[in-house]
């Protein structure tokens, strides 16, 4: 099912509540998908096995679904999940006049899949935590598990996308090194950003991410591009003006002239991002935001059956 459709008309001013039709969707498909085993999780309920105790059975479920299933009562987690979201001003991009869940920049993408997965923490109680950085350290909250907190959390992702902070830099070196040092318990750690820094040295952004895995944290990067332009670099033939939302410099340019170049130069970089990971056992993702959330919310379950295993 395609979210992204259902969903045309909606605003991203409740955050929460576009999360969850968000997750209604991707579990309604979830059956159609290599990950129906888990959907049973979703909803608080396990596979009945035989010999167990029939009391919990849920019969309005085996109605609907043929199976039987045992509602889960007892289950404790000590899950712990911390997100990391760049707020730098290329994570804006592309331009959107009012972000939707069927017009999102990557800042708006990346902030509906954290509160995506969080509906799914939360049906479990699981400790969430979350920072938020451009050229500064802009928001850093632990790992708890109260609805306050997920709240504080929520209202803050809100104010990343409605607040932009004009031709902010990106951070990402210093501060995926002062995140990684704050985050003591093993956890999951989920960052979210277009990885655009070319004022350092590539081996020190990757030394960065590695220091993520510091206390043996299960590690996400969602490289979050919108892939047909910022990969493929396509555009119409008409002369462009592109402006570094950075650093504001601009360039007027035809595209078909350096398409050629760009998308060798972007695919090298790339490859070379997932082979870092590889190497630092960083799952890698790539993000485009012009799919749906069927990625975000698959990549979090396989990860979470990781981390109890």
């Amino acid at each position: 099912m395609d979210i992204k459709t259902e969903l045309r008309n909606s605003k991203l001013s409740n955050l929460p509540l576009l999360a969850s039709q968000v997750v209604e969707g991707f579990i309604s498909g979830i059956h159609k998908s290599p990950f129906h085993g888990y959907s049973a999780e979703f909803a608080e309920h396990k596979l009945y096995n035989t010999g167990e105790n029939t009391r919990h059975i849920d019969w309005k479920l085996y109605a609907k679904t043929d199976k039987l299933y045992t509602k889960k009562f007892e289950e404790e987690t000590n899950l712990r999940c911390h997100f990391i979201l760049d707020q730098s001003a290329s994570m804006y991009y592309p331009e959107v006049s009012a972000p939707s869940v069927s017009q999102l920049d990557k800042l708006s993408f990346s902030a509906l899949s954290i509160a995506s997965i969080m509906q799914l923490l939360n049906k479990q109680r699981d400790a969430v935590g979350l920072s938020i950085y451009d050229e500064v350290l802009r928001f850093q909250a632990t790992e708890k598990g109260s609805g306050l907190h997920y709240n504080m959390i929520y209202n803050e992702l809100e104010k990343s996308i409605n607040s932009p902070q004009e031709s902010s830099k990106t951070n990402t070196y210093q501060f995926l090194h002062e995140i990684a040092e704050k985050l003591k318990r093993r956890s999951l750690v989920f960052l979210f950003t277009d990885l655009l820094q070319p004022d350092i040295p590539r081996a020190e952004l990757f030394e960065a991410l590695r220091h993520l895995k510091y206390n043996r944290h299960q590690v996400v990067l969602f490289h979050t591009l919108d892939y047909k332009t910022e990969v493929l670099f396509e555009f119409d033939d008409a002369p462009k003006r592109f402006f570094d939302l950075e650093t504001g410099s601009k360039i007027d340019l035809h595209t078909h002239q350096i398409q050629k170049e760009y998308v060798e130069k972007m695919s090298e970089f790339i490859q070379e991002v997932k082979l870092t990971c590889a190497k630092y056992k960083i799952r890698y993702i790539e993000a485009d935001i012009q799919n749906n959330f069927e990625k975000i919310l698959s990549t979090y379950l396989v990860e979470k059956q990781k981390l109890k295993s």
